[in-house]
């Protein structure tokens, strides 16, 4: 094998690996390659592409250096965090299977091959760590991951992306600290949250797959520190990833694999997260008959729930987030059959006069599409007013998401253009995406 790796022989790589029992199947999975890739260099394709030859060597847990392939600490520091390019001729749709395949692992069993932490993302240099660590250590993650996702909330994945980044690169490397058993458990979680904040951050900020990196690394720690509500935490987010790549069939399938997870742990407002954000899948694959079962479901988990003794991750859905959540089925039902405004425009309003500066994100959230319902409803006095307090609200956050969220409302006023005042927000939308 190493003579393999030392001629960058792929094929015979392959070739060994399938004498030993691992299937095609498991080959793809771990390199990010389609079946049909593995075929073709099994019976003789060359690899030549350095990035592809990389993904290879970290997909398979090899270190670069038995494939010529120079990688060096100052190369780790510069591209740390920042993996899409080495990903990008990679098909959108074989990541999504690929994750979605060590979500099922993780979430129902082991991996089929292997540790797989070091495939997802590199490691930066980092500040040294204590040799042994204890609660305070802990402790003190928690901490800095409770205030960096304070920032998020209020101004945006960008702008405090880099500081989360920074500080996982410190704690990551904890994980080698000698400690004592329940404080290792604990730091599993606290680390996992950590990298589920920089996967959010890099959602955030239109990273996907530095978002997908970090989300892997949280599922296989949340999983090893036992924690079944982190573990549905990170579905959750994952899928919301997808939702937003409108591919609702495979954010479907993390959050059903998260309510297992949110079930296991016992937390009805863990459930009620799931069950409104596969509302959310199913109105976007237009069955409106599950999606508004689902909004039920959600509401009576959350009327059940014990929202004192919440997990911390979950506690941000609260009643402003039922009305907000409820009213976003309702916005995506409403651009096929516009009825569904009588649900969200109530829903959405509640919402928006709930949510508080430091939630400025989610506000802007709200507003396009509380605008966005009015004029779909032909309330155009009303929807334009709406909409320019939306472009008000995300001029103030550095977040990719925020843009893109408001792109149904630049459609709609598009729409409108014979309109005065519709034809002016369209005008203002187009400045506001040209900053």
């Amino acid at each position: 094998m190493r003579e393999a790796l030392a001629a960058r022989e792929v094929s015979a790589v392959y070739r060994l690996l399938r004498k030993h029992g691992v299937s095609q199947r498991q080959i793809a999975a771990m390199t990010g390659q389609s079946q049909s890739e593995v075929s073709e260099i099994l019976k003789g394709r060359q690899v030549m592409a350095y990035d592809v030859l990389t993904r290879i060597a970290d997909g398979l847990g090899v270190p670069r250096g038995y494939m010529g392939l120079a990688y060096d600490e100052t190369t780790a520091i510069r591209v740390v965090g920042a993996s899409d390019g080495r990903q990008a001729e990679e098909d959108e749709s074989v990541k999504r299977r690929r994750f979605l395949a060590h979500a099922a692992q993780v979430t129902m069993g082991a991996a089929v091959f292997g540790p797989e932490s070091g495939t997802w993302s590199e490691a930066p240099a980092r500040t040294p760590a204590p040799g042994r660590i204890g609660t305070t250590d802990v402790r003190q993650v928690e901490a800095a991951t409770r205030a960096l996702r304070a920032l998020d909330y209020q101004y945006g994945g960008g702008f405090c992306r880099d500081a989360v980044v920074a500080q996982l690169s410190w704690g990551q490397q904890m994980l080698d600290s000698s400690a004592a058993e329940q404080v290792k458990t604990r730091l599993f979680t606290a680390i996992a949250d950590l990298h589920s904040l920089a996967g959010w951050t890099s959602f955030d900020t239109g990273l996907m797959d530095s978002a997908r990196g970090h989300f892997a690394q949280a599922l296989d720690l949340a999983k090893q520190g036992g924690d079944h509500h982190l573990v549905a935490n990170v579905l959750y987010r994952m899928g919301r990833v997808y939702l937003h790549q409108d591919a609702a069939n495979d954010a479907l399938k993390l959050f059903q694999l998260g309510q297992i997870a949110a079930q296991e742990s016992g937390s009805e407002l863990a459930v009620a997260v799931l069950c409104a954000n596969e509302a959310w899948a199913y109105a976007m694959m237009g069955n409106e008959e599950q999606s508004v079962k689902l909004l039920g479901r959600c509401k009576d988990e959350f009327a059940r729930a014990d929202l004192a003794s919440a997990e911390s991750w979950v506690k941000f859905f609260n009643e402003t987030d039922v009305y907000a959540m409820t009213g976003t089925v309702h916005t995506v039902l409403a651009m096929k059959n516009p009825e569904h405004t009588k649900y969200a425009i109530p829903a959405l309003s509640r919402a928006v006069d709930a949510y508080t500066d430091d939630m400025a994100r989610s506000k802007a959230f709200m507003l396009s599409a509380l605008a966005t319902n009015h004029l779909l409803e032909g309330d155009i006095d009303h929807g334009v007013k709406i909409g320019g307090k939306a472009i008000e609200c995300a001029e103030s956050i550095k977040s990719a998401r925020v843009k893109d969220r408001m792109r149904p409302l630049q459609v709609e006023a598009e729409r409108r253009r014979n309109n005065p005042d519709a034809r002016d927000l369209a005008d203002r939308l187009k400045i506001f995406y040209a900053a």
